[in-house]
C-alpha cells in the first residue's frame, strides 16, 4: 500500500501477478487466444511486406522505364508495325535504348530431323533486332546473345522454356537445332525475363536467317527502355513516331504495370486475411472475459476479505483490471513473439527480404492493451461490486 490506504501501482502489478501465478493453466488457454490472433495479424502482414519488398526489388531491378509498343487489341484487323519501328523509336530523345522481335509464322524447331513436323511443343521462332535481354533487363544463363553481323553463320537463342522442352541446359560445342531443313547452332540460353515472360517459349534467330524461313521483316513487338523521368510522356510520343499519322495503330504499355497490379492485388488480399486475423483477436477477447468473469466468481471470499479490511470499490476494480491487462498482454507479447518468428522463416524459405512494418508490431501490441482493458471492464465492475458480507460468507 501507498499513502493512507490507497493502492499504488507497484501495488496492483504485484496482485495482477499473484492473481495470475495462482491460475497458470487458465492464464495459459486464454492467453494462447490473444496470442493466435497477434501472430494471425502479424505473420499475414509481415509476409505480404515481404512480398511486396521482392516485388519492389525486381521492378527496381528490371527498371519501370521499359515501354512496350505493339499492335493494339482490339475489333477488327490489327495493322502490323512497320518494319522500319525500331530505327524510329531510336531516334527520340528519351529512348535509352531498344530491341524489337518479330514472330516468324512459318518456322518451327525441333530437337532433330526425325521429330515429326506437328510436335512443335508450342515453341514459337523470333526474328531479334537488337539486344533484347538487354533492353528487358534479362540474362543469359549460358552462351552468348545472337550475332546479327553480315555473314554471321546461322545461330539461335533459345528462351527459358524453350531450352526446357528441347532439352538442352547449356551451351555446347554440339548444340544445335533442327530448323527449316538445316541444323542451326544453338549459341545461348535466356533466363526467364519477368518484363515479358511471352518470350520465354520463344527460340530467337537474327533476321537474315528469319528472312530464309518466310519473315515478312514486320515487328511484332518494340521494347524500349526510356529515360525514367519522361516514362508518361514518351508513351504518346513512341506511337506517334512509330505511325505518324495513325498514332492510335500502336499500343504502348509499360510491362511493370502488370507486377505492380499483382502486387496490388496481393495487398487487397492480405487485408482480407488481416480481417480474419481480426477476428481471432476478437475471441480470444471474449476468451479472456469469461476467464476474468469465472476468476471474481471464484474469488469472492478474498474480495469480500479485502472489502472487510478497508479495501474500496475501486481498489477491487483496479486490480481485476490489471490481471484483465497482464493477461492480455502476456498473449500479445507470445503472438508477436510467435508471428516475427512465422514471418522470419516464410520469408527467408522463399529467398525474399523480410520486412515487418513497425506499425504491426506496434499496433499488435497496442490492441492487446484495448482487448485487456475491454475485456476487464464488466468482470472488475462486477467485482467491485460485491458485498462484503455476501462474499464473506462464501469462506
Amino acid at each position: 500500500m501507498s499513502g493512507r490506504g490507497r493502492v499504488g501501482p507497484a501495488d496492483l502489478l504485484r496482485l495482477g501477478v499473484f492473481g495470475l501465478r495462482t491460475r497458470p493453466g487458465r492464464v495459459v488457454l486464454s492467453a494462447l487466444g490473444i496470442a493466435i490472433g497477434i501472430a494471425a495479424m502479424i505473420a499475414v502482414v509481415g509476409i505480404s511486406s515481404s512480398s511486396k519488398a521482392k516485388v519492389d526489388q525486381v521492378l527496381d531491378a528490371l527498371g519501370t522505364n521499359v515501354l512496350t509498343a505493339t499492335q493494339p487489341q482490339g475489333f477488327g484487323e490489327p495493322q502490323p508495325l512497320p518494319s522500319t519501328a525500331l530505327e524510329s523509336v531510336l531516334r527520340q530523345d528519351a529512348v535509352q535504348r531498344a530491341a524489337a522481335v518479330g514472330t516468324v509464322s512459318d518456322a518451327a524447331v525441333y530437337r532433330n530431323e526425325f521429330v515429326p513436323t506437328p510436335e512443335t511443343k508450342g515453341i514459337g521462332v523470333m526474328a531479334a533486332w537488337g539486344d533484347v535481354p538487354k533492353v528487358l533487363g534479362g540474362e543469359l544463363v549460358s552462351g552468348r546473345w545472337i550475332d546479327s553481323s553480315a555473314g554471321a553463320p546461322p545461330q539461335v537463342v533459345l528462351g527459358a522454356d524453350a531450352a526446357e522442352a528441347l532439352g538442352i541446359d547449356r551451351v555446347r560445342p554440339d548444340s544445335r537445332v533442327w530448323m527449316g531443313g538445316q541444323w542451326v547452332q544453338v549459341v545461348g540460353i535466356l533466363g526467364r525475363i519477368q518484363l515479358a515472360d511471352d518470350l520465354d517459349n520463344q527460340v530467337f534467330v537474327p533476321r537474315g536467317l528469319a528472312a530464309d524461313l518466310g519473315f515478312d521483316g514486320s515487328p511484332t513487338a518494340v521494347y524500349t527502355r526510356v529515360d525514367p523521368s519522361r516514362v508518361e510522356e514518351s508513351r504518346d510520343v513512341l506511337a506517334g513516331a512509330i505511325r505518324p499519322g495513325s498514332p492510335q495503330d500502336v499500343g504502348v504499355t509499360r510491362p511493370s504495370d502488370a507486377l505492380a497490379a499483382k502486387d496490388a492485388t496481393d495487398e487487397s488480399f492480405t487485408g482480407l486475411l488481416v480481417g480474419i486475423g481480426g477476428v481471432a483477436l476478437l475471441v480470444g477477447g471474449i476468451g479472456v472475459a469469461n476467464t476474468m468473469v469465472i476468476t471474481v466468481l471464484e474469488r469472492r471470499a478474498e474480495v469480500g476479505v479485502r472489502r472487510a479490511l478497508g479495501a474500496r470499490r475501486r481498489n477491487i476494480r483496479d486490480q481485476f483490471l490489471v490481471e484483465s491487462l497482464l493477461l492480455s498482454f502476456l498473449g500479445g507479447v507470445a503472438g508477436v513473439v510467435i508471428g516475427l518468428g512465422v514471418t522470419i522463416v516464410f520469408a527467408l524459405g522463399q529467398g525474399w527480404p523480410i520486412a515487418i512494418p513497425v506499425w504491426a508490431v506496434a499496433g499488435g501490441l497496442g490492441a492487446t492493451v484495448v482487448i485487456g482493458g475491454v475485456s476487464g471492464l464488466y468482470p472488475a465492475a462486477r467485482a467491485a461490486r460485491i458485498p462484503p458480507t455476501s462474499a464473506l460468507a462464501a469462506v
